[in-house]
């Protein structure tokens, strides 16, 4: 089946332009040429006219993170966009907010908690609408943080960074489904969640790990076979299909893993990252391209 929709991951702390004091500044701004909302709003159906919901289902403090982006939204120019508060699971099964997805071109599901995201979402209509938009029409699903964790079909939803390469402790659940082929980790850089991704795939070689810097992201096209790096940051691509030997299944819980031949990537602005050829193009390569 041919998916219509895209995806945009990313790794949470997006610049929202709180620095911005002006006009002036705005049009010189890093933040309004082409930074992550940008984008968010150019890779949706209709652009600045596009209809935007925030989903803040993840937070703790949905009012705020919501005015937040709307406010950050508007200074983009973009024209029609809401807060959808879904906080209940009574909530994911109300008609008017199923309608006002339904009417979407585009949603912005924000941080927080993704294990209470996929509790309160999971296996609701409110789900299935997001699958059937995604898979059917010309659709946009933005998730940043907690909202890009849960993306795809397996998620990581606890594990310490400094004791993420012991067996047993990094922790995996059911995501919402709307990618198979990668599981994603966020703050990825400035929290040193090497490990975590190391441990989920060698464990799932036959998914791609996902680590994204804050203020940074992907955009996901092509049947998820294109991955586009955006933002200010720097994404680590973990991929475990080459990988010739482990102990994983030799050892106990709470032993340190071994792994043989796995293989990274850092993706930058603008690199392209083919999953089918597993090929990674490099947008200032030092090398030709072909």
């Amino acid at each position: 089946m041919s998916i219509k929709g895209k995806l945009i991951i990313i790794g949470g702390g997006i610049d929202v332009g709180d620095s911005i004091a002006n006009e002036k500044e705005i049009n010189r701004s890093y933040f309004c040429s082409c930074g992550i909302l940008k984008n968010i709003i150019e890779e949706s159906k209709y652009k600045e006219e596009s209809r935007i919901e925030i989903i803040t289902t993840a937070s703790k403090i949905p009012k705020e993170v919501s005015e937040m982006y709307i406010r950050a939204f508007k200074l983009l120019g973009a024209k029609n966009v809401a807060h959808l508060p879904i906080n209940s699971r009574l909530e994911a099964n109300n008609p008017d907010n199923l309608q006002r997805l339904t009417q979407a071109n585009a949603v912005l599901v924000t941080g927080g908690d993704q294990l209470r995201l996929t509790s309160v979402i999971g296996g609701t209509p409110f789900q299935q609408m997001l699958l059937n938009k995604y898979n059917q029409e010309e659709f946009l699903y933005a998730g940043t943080s907690a909202g890009a964790a849960a993306v795809s079909s397996s998620m990581i939803y606890q594990g310490n960074s400094s004791d993420a390469l012991l067996k047993g402790l990094v922790e995996i659940n059911s995501g919402l489904g709307l990618i198979d082929s990668v599981i994603i980790d966020t703050h990825f850089i400035q929290r040193g969640r090497i490990g975590r991704l190391f441990q989920v795939v060698v464990g799932n070689p036959m998914k791609i790990g996902i680590g994204l810097g804050e203020d940074t992201g992907l955009i996901i096209t092509d049947n998820n076979d294109t991955m586009i790096a955006i933002g200010s940051g720097s994404i680590i691509l973990v991929d475990g299909r080459q990988i010739t030997d482990t102990n994983l299944t030799q050892i106990e819980i709470g032993s340190p893993i071994s792994i043989s031949n796995i293989i990274t990537h850092v993706m930058t602005q603008n690199d392209i990252f083919y999953f089918k050829k597993n090929k990674i193009v490099i947008k200032d390569s030092q090398y030709n391209n072909e």
